[in-house]
């Protein structure tokens, strides 16, 4: 895809990621989008794990933020809107949260294949170049470390972090669920870790990332929780990786260690933790802009400018 770029009155390479940003869109989408249009999806559900106090928040503000989202006043709303994207939000178990994988599976096979499904399903409603994933669910980044932990083989300590704020206490005893967790379900196949080990909304989000994958969309990862689906969707079907892209990285200690393993470089590191998809919608910007140069930017040709091949 280098000639696109190629032609343009600049010199070879100059603009940096945003060709390689380009680059990738045209190679998924099989074209130059005359627009950009991204959708922001948003997934919220509860997590049994939570009861093992292993957020510095009660379970009940998943229901409290999914009605800010609603009302439009969360982070991601805000971002969504200033990146001109649509945002849709989804509840995939909110006040019914999963079992604690502490003792065995969050959820069964069945409901993880269902979950699965409805992503896809939905990608397939969404009029879309670009698929963000964002998320919502308080114990959730104690999910994505026990898939993070599971799926790359390494410890739970390499990978678990302070998540919504946990002081050095709470991190210690995030750990030793995640390590409970993981003796309890001694399990290897993707899709049974998944079921394992996730929660609701994490599988709903695989699932998009699937359904996007498939369509040749491409699937813009926020945080650590959403990358997490992105590796459980790419473990199910390594093809899916192909349609990835990374905004950001979090401090998280398992993202880098996901985007890694995912052979992702993200676009920004601004030191977000946030989740919700928050990051992703401040990257779309760059999407866009690439877009928008290889639609409007002159070519050496037309515009009458040498170009030295440099």
């Amino acid at each position: 895809m280098s000639d696109l770029w190629d032609r343009k009155t600049k010199p070879r390479g100059s603009l940096g990621r945003i060709e390689e940003v380009g680059s990738r869109i045209v190679a998924i989408r099989g074209r130059v989008p005359e627009r950009l249009a991204a959708v922001v999806v948003v997934a919220a559900a509860d997590h049994g794990v939570a009861a093992e106090g292993v957020s510095a928040y009660p379970p009940e503000v998943t229901a409290q933020m999914l009605a800010n989202f609603e009302a439009g006043g969360a982070a991601v709303c805000v971002l969504a809107r200033a990146a001109g994207a649509e945002l849709v939000v989804v509840d995939r178990g909110v006040g019914r949260p999963t079992a604690s994988f502490v003792d065995g599976p969050a959820m069964s096979r069945e409901r993880v294949e269902e979950e699965l499904r409805a992503g896809a399903a939905l990608v397939e409603e969404l009029d879309a170049d670009v698929v963000a994933l964002g998320e919502m669910g308080i114990g959730n980044s104690t999910a994505a470390a026990a898939l993070a932990a599971r799926y790359l083989g390494v410890a739970p300590a390499e990978v678990c972090g302070r998540g919504t704020g946990l002081d050095d206490a709470g991190v210690a005893r995030k750990v030793a669920v995640v390590e409970r967790a993981l003796a309890a379900n001694p399990v290897d196949d993707p899709t049974d870790v998944l079921a394992a080990l996730g929660g609701f909304e994490i599988a709903f989000l695989a699932g998009v990332a699937l359904g996007a994958a498939r369509s040749r969309k491409l699937v813009l990862l926020d945080g650590v929780i959403s990358s997490a689906a992105a590796l459980a969707a790419a473990r199910i079907e390594p093809a899916a990786r192909e349609a990835m892209l990374a905004a950001h990285r979090s401090p998280e200690p398992a993202h880098a260690l996901i985007l890694d393993a995912l052979g992702l470089e993200p676009l920004l590191d601004l030191g977000l933790r946030l989740g919700e998809g928050s990051g992703a919608a401040l990257a779309l910007p760059l999407l866009q802009a690439s877009v928008a140069l290889l639609n409007e930017m002159a070519e050496f040709e037309e515009a009458g400018v040498t170009d030295t091949g440099r």
